[in-house]
């Protein structure tokens, strides 16, 4: 089977990053993690000083979320690989999940448990480093159940990859994708509130297009047929394992 590419892996964590569970509440986590408030980023994020410790809270919040978003794809490719003479079925049951997941971002239909909300208080958590490294921590274990149908698509292909390291990989690049625009967003929180008031009425739009492309991704995976998608787009985006 070919393996999702890196390219892939970053574009869903961007597309997690865009979705209505975390976009609309970036601003907030900006606050929390540098310890200043909306309107102290929304006047000097942008100068210096405030610019420079919004970054770094965010860099430490996305290494946070990243380390635990990357053990949970080493768990679930040593889970592929403890199954790996099963792997014809184990392939199809990844393409099922996959469009699944991709149903419900349609709202086709409602998988209630990525509704819940896990998420752990972190209002107590003091700004700095370490206490954006354990907010990021308290995110990934929080909101996994929202963004869960893009974060299981590539769990679900993590663990069907034929190496440890190569989940691990996967993971990491798609938490790239999630991290880049939110530390992006503490470099630059005046820009980003702007603009994120123009774009939110798109939200769902976002959504309806990442539901689309899952379930044409499942549909491949489950038929084998992912060769397909080589002529389409660049091999760093569909990477294949010769």
């Amino acid at each position: 089977m070919a393996e999702v590419g890196f390219g892939a892996a970053f574009l869903a964590g961007l597309a997690s990053f865009l979705s209505p569970c975390v976009l609309p509440l970036v601003p907030g986590y900006l606050s929390m993690v540098s310890g200043m408030s909306l309107s102290e980023l929304q006047g000097g994020a942008q100068h210096g000083a405030a610019a420079r410790k919004a970054g770094l809270a965010s860099f430490f919040f996305v290494l946070g979320f990243s380390a635990v978003f990357t053990a949970m794809g080493a768990a679930a490719t040593a889970l592929g690989t403890a199954l790996v003479a099963h792997l014809a079925i184990l392939t199809k049951v990844a393409g099922a999940v996959i469009i699944v997941f991709g149903l419900h971002l349609l709202g086709v239909f409602t998988i209630p448990i990525l509704y819940r909300d896990t998420r752990f208080s972190i209002m107590k958590l003091k700004s700095g480093p370490a206490g954006a490294f354990l907010m990021g921590m308290a995110f990934a274990f929080g909101w996994s159940p929202c963004i869960g149908p893009i974060l299981g698509s590539i769990l679900a292909v993590a663990a069907t990859a034929e190496t440890v390291s190569r989940g691990v990989a996967l993971l990491a690049v798609y938490s790239l994708g999630l991290g880049v625009p939110f530390i992006a967003a503490g470099l630059a929180a005046d820009s980003f509130m702007r603009w994120l008031s123009k774009y939110r009425p798109f939200i769902r739009w976002g959504e309806t297009a990442a539901g689309l492309l899952l379930i044409a991704v499942g549909i491949l995976i489950f038929m084998n047929k992912t060769v397909l998608l080589t002529r389409l787009l660049p091999q760093a985006f569909w990477g294949f394992s010769k």
